[in-house]
């Protein structure tokens, strides 16, 4: 019998809200008890009904209904659009509620846009290929998808999302945007970006198509194995097993685990790669409900017996790694295994569960957060690394890898980067 503790159920429990190609992948989303079911042979994705539609007996709602009762009574459209229907009006009174909790992850989606999402979790590839997110309440890319239409176009990561086609994103949530950007296959969608250092907009048109989610890459430069793990996604475990197999038959000593612009995916494949780094039983990941529920830990399983440290052992990490890939590199540096190289991450340590309303809306509601071994919360800020590295617009622009660079070099013994070495109070 399956424990229909929502808790329990974490298919998803990290990643980005704001997905463009299969919204739940990196949604951050845990999903409970519900209908729809095939991942992993876990319960099923979505909690239904929740709580109990009680009033409550605290909520003094006069001032609400003294509002809306001015409203039905005086107001007159001053320009040909009609008046909202009632059930507009509760919406965007729902969606005001939801919007007061300050967190841009918390969202109500009506009936219709709650479709559109259960279409997305359901398999629609069509996008741009990249993951969006709030920073600083700005649209922001996560990271483009590598060979993806928007990586092709040239928007990296890190760029500040202004206007979607003719409309600003200005006081606009993810999911609104994510809904503006996506498209069918072959349309197109004209982004005006700001990116960091440049003294202008620029405007980018991308044509929307099928995009293919990549997983793992490897490669090898001088005495270094690489590893890029683009995300963590289902097959994302068994990818590892491979390239680290590969890694053993290399004979290579040294390795570089990439997790730059990697947003997220399943929170189980970051807690089993970690396995391959971490000794058993040695914390990956705390998970923390609030002050009144008992955290649950996550540990390494260890199956590994290499002989990790800051020595041999780097990871890439930059503000396109986010979730997972947080939740993995915290873990790694914390424990001493590896050295971090690269700019500051994502910040996205939070949970969500998908819950469904009786006649169609849904809300997505944030219910954890994720905290590294120490107890360190990297919801806000993200993880700095130990060697920051922050590239240039001139090195975007010119395809060069002063991160990597700086992860062979010291790899090799080098430990004093100076000038290289950018403060990160930007």
């Amino acid at each position: 019998m399956k424990n229909t503790d929502p808790r329990s159920n974490k298919l998803l429990g990290t990643g980005l809200a704001g997905i463009l190609i299969l919204a739940a992948f990196f949604a951050g989303i845990q999903f409970g008890q519900g209908s729809w079911s095939g991942l992993k042979g876990e319960a099923g994705l979505l909690s239904f009904l929740g709580p109990s539609a009680q009033p409550d007996s605290k909520a003094d709602l006069t001032e609400f209904w003294r509002v809306w009762n001015i409203l039905e009574e005086k107001y007159v459209s001053s320009s040909s659009t009609s008046t909202p229907d009632r059930n507009k009006r509760l919406e965007g009174a729902i969606s005001g509620l939801v919007d007061s909790y300050g967190d841009p992850y918390t969202i109500y989606m009506p009936p219709q846009e709650a479709a559109e999402f259960e279409e997305e979790i359901s398999g629609n590839f069509n996008g741009v290929g990249m993951e969006v997110g709030m920073r600083d309440d700005v649209v922001t890319v996560i990271a483009p998808l590598p060979d993806s239409p928007a990586e092709k176009a040239g928007i990296k990561a890190g760029d500040i999302i202004t206007k979607i086609d003719e409309q600003s994103t200005d006081n606009m949530s993810v999911d609104q945007a994510v809904r503006l950007i996506r498209g069918d296959r072959g349309t197109e969608v004209a982004l005006t970006i700001y990116r960091r250092g440049d003294n202008d907009f620029r405007e980018f048109k991308i044509a929307r198509d099928v995009i293919n989610i990549p997983t793992l890459a490897t490669e090898t430069a001088d005495d270094v194995f690489i590893i890029k793990l683009y995300s963590f996604n289902a097959l994302a475990e068994d990818k590892m097993d491979e390239a680290m197999a590969e890694f053993g038959q290399s004979g290579k000593k040294k390795l570089i685990l990439d997790l730059r612009g990697n947003p997220g995916g399943f929170l189980e494949s970051a807690v089993s790669i970690a396995g391959w780094f971490l000794p058993t039983g040695k914390v990956v990941v705390r998970e923390n409900f609030g002050t009144d529920i008992e955290e649950e830990v996550y540990r390494s399983q260890g199956k590994g017996s290499y002989q990790f440290n800051p020595d041999n052992f780097v990871v890439l990490i930059d503000g396109g790694s986010a979730s997972a890939s947080e939740i993995l590199a915290g873990a790694l540096a914390e424990h001493g295994v590896a050295a971090t190289i690269g700019d500051t991450t994502f910040g996205k340590g939070s949970v969500q569960e998908l819950v469904n309303i009786p006649g169609g809306a849904s809300v997505k509601v944030t219910i954890a957060r994720w905290l590294t071994p120490n107890g360190t919360s990297f919801s806000e800020g993200g993880l700095k690394p130990e060697v920051p590295i922050i590239l240039t617009p001139a090195e975007v622009e010119e395809n060069k890898d002063p991160q990597q660079d700086a992860a062979l070099e010291w790899l090799k013994g080098k430990r004093d980067f100076g000038e290289e070495k950018v403060s990160l109070g930007l």
